[in-house]
């Protein structure tokens, strides 16, 4: 097998995260699945809180609770009941906002969540790497913190490339020995803070001498929230995950997805609140700073300070398992997420349908982003925050909108502004995320126009379907050797009929004893890619006219053709007059409007799908 053949080995097109040879499983085992990522970040967000608010970091976590569980949450189980089948929010606002809108719409968001789960693989790749290379058993030659990233994503991608199927026992058994040790640690802490209350007092001290009022301490909050925005992520891929939901039905199915956001939410904001106050009165701030002890590991730290040297490094092995599943979490998403959308679109070329070929550009990008971040969890937070923060602001507007003639717009209103808010002020202290965002931005709508312009004289037509009448009109001819006029959609009379078949005869030809059938295309929506194409007949007069809605004329003229020539045995011709106009413009216009210089491109169309010269229907241009 040649190493082409090996790449493209599963080519087909994409089923999604789930198909229908995958089982069901219980809400709370799915939920460990969407935890691998979400409750992971406890291994790097205390430290990164602290970083962001200092001795603020408590009560700037307290409002990212809130925000949890009276903002993302109520906004996620809406997206649940509107978005069953695993789209998530990114296909509201698809259907919110149809044609050439909404597309943008998703190649902007596709954008965005590109860089929410790469960065989630680097993030999580450096934040396993700081936890290995800290540890005290670890040789002092292993202790690279690049070199431990890129080994890490190197077998990320290798696992892949072999072949990868998400194991939901896995994800069980790796989070529930997580957050087991977590919440060992975090006992252990809390009773050694209990042991010495002048650890609270001296703490309290602190924050009103810095901050002397409580409004105050409130209102900085609130301008540092955005920094630790990191303890948000995880709902996206709730959603994603809703058809490995078990449910009797749908209703059932929605109804234990919203378990799952819930639950996951309050054990996710139970242990933030919990590790940040930990971590901010029993770690001194210098060990936070680049290079410390406890920089993007607080909580195996305290591990490795109170519980001892083997707990400690119990707890690390646990957590570089955890994070690197986390990672191989994101590049499932990616896998299942850019296939599911630009295919549909024309907007990815063929070996985008295969994973092998993805994993390695997935995995190139990783490798580019740890090097320019050096490797970094602070660093990476900002990019990281950027993309978690576009998707639920994404999601709160498509919910905003969903329920806009109901009172409810008042509250998810408010919990959208909340959003903008928080994303503006991330953007804006920490740019590089909308840096690599406007990158893969742009990538994706460069490769996606390159690849519908390539992919637009594919047949596109999914299937075919004649009614009654076109079946009769079709008896009808004589010699079956059928003649198709391609003709633009009008109402005409039986007299302008009349004109168009003399016409038509006149040009090429052809006996008046001749079967002529017009054929209308009523373009629909231009910004889809394929479709089912029906074909309806109606009779003006003598005169026997087909017609059909698609977004595309020539492809469908040319699947028209196609059928005919297997339902008759016999090769139709087609009929066409020359459009006129500038020829790149007529090209754009096909592309991106599904109408031009409709007889070379239908000519096209057969080339391609029909191999076979004897068999291809002929094209006549006058």
């Amino acid at each position: 097998m040649s190493l082409k053949d090996w790449l493209l080995s599963d080519l087909s097109l994409p089923s999604g995260v789930h198909s229908a040879a995958e089982p069901e499983h219980a809400w709370w085992r799915v939920m460990c699945l969407t935890g691998v990522d979400y409750f992971s970040t406890l291994g790097y967000q205390p430290g990164i809180a602290f970083l962001a608010a200092g001795i603020l970091s408590p009560v700037a976590t307290l409002v990212l609770v809130l925000v949890t569980l009276f903002g993302a949450l109520p906004v996620y189980r809406r997206v649940a009941e509107a978005s069953p089948n695993g789209m998530g929010s990114i296909a509201m606002l698809e259907k919110l906002f149809p044609r050439w809108k909404g597309k943008s719409f998703v190649l902007i968001l596709l954008g965005f969540a590109t860089t929410d789960f790469i960065i989630t693989m680097t993030l999580s790749a450096a934040d396993a790497a700081t936890h290995f290379v800290h540890n005290p058993v670890t040789p002092p030659w292993m202790r690279s913190q690049m070199g431990v990233t890129l080994i890490l994503l190197s077998l990320l991608g290798a696992v892949f490339l072999k072949g990868f199927r998400e194991a939901i026992g896995i994800a069980v058994v790796l989070v529930g020995i997580y957050l087991l040790l977590n919440a060992i640690v975090t006992a252990d802490a809390i009773w050694h803070l209990l042991e010495h209350p002048q650890l609270f007092s001296r703490w309290g001290e602190a924050l009103f001498r810095a901050r002397r009022s409580p409004l105050a301490i409130v209102g900085i909050s609130l301008i540092l929230f955005p920094k630790l925005a990191l303890g948000l992520s995880g709902f996206e891929t709730g959603v994603a995950v809703m058809p490995l939901v078990k449910g009797a039905e749908l209703k059932d199915r929605i109804r234990n997805t919203r378990k799952l956001l819930a639950t996951s939410a309050v054990i996710m904001s139970i242990f933030l609140m919990a590790t940040s106050l930990v971590s901010t009165l029993l770690i001194p701030a210098r060990l936070f700073e680049e290079g410390g002890p406890a920089n993007g590991r607080a909580m195996a730290y305290l591990a490795h300070q109170y519980l001892g040297r083997g707990f400690g490094s119990l707890y690390d092995v646990s957590t570089i398992l955890i994070l690197a599943f986390a990672g191989a979490s994101a590049m499932a998403g990616l896998l299942n997420l850019i296939p599911r959308y630009l295919p549909r679109f024309g907007m990815a070329p063929e070996w985008a349908l295969a994973s092998r070929p993805l994993v390695l550009v997935f995995t190139a990008v990783a490798f580019t982003v740890t090097l320019l971040f050096n490797a970094n969890v602070d660093a990476q937070g900002g990019a990281y925050a950027t993309g978690v923060l576009v998707l639920i602001t994404s999601a709160s507007f498509a919910v905003t909108i969903s329920v806009w003639k109901e009172w409810l717009r008042w509250p998810y209103s408010f919990i959208s502004l909340l959003f903008v808010y928080t994303t503006a002020l991330n953007m804006g202290e920490r740019p590089e995320g909308i840096k690599i965002a406007s990158f893969f931005i742009v990538s994706i709508v460069l490769v996606s126009l390159v690849s519908r312009a390539m992919r637009s004289t594919e047949l596109r037509i999914t299937g075919i379907r004649f009614d009654e009448e076109v079946t009769a009109m079709i008896c009808e001819d004589p010699d079956q050797l059928i003649r198709v006029v391609a003709n633009k959609p009008q109402n005409g009379s039986e007299t302008d009929w009349d004109q168009a078949d003399a016409q038509i005869r006149y040009l090429h030809n052809l006996d008046s004893n001749e079967c002529l059938f017009f054929f209308e295309v009523e373009r629909s929506d231009s910004s889809e890619f394929e479709n089912t194409l029906t074909v309806y007949g109606r009779r003006v007069g003598r005169h026997r006219i087909l017609f059909a809605c698609s977004p595309v004329v020539a492809n469908s003229v040319a699947a028209l053709l196609i059928e005919l020539e297997r339902r008759t045995g016999k090769v139709p011709h087609a009929y066409f007059s020359w459009t006129e106009g500038n020829p790149v413009a007529n090209l754009f216009r096909y592309i991106f409007f599904g109408e031009g210089d409709t007889a070379p491109i239908t000519h096209e169309v057969l080339r391609r799908a029909i191999a076979d010269p004897k068999r291809r229907p002929v094209v006549h241009v006058s």
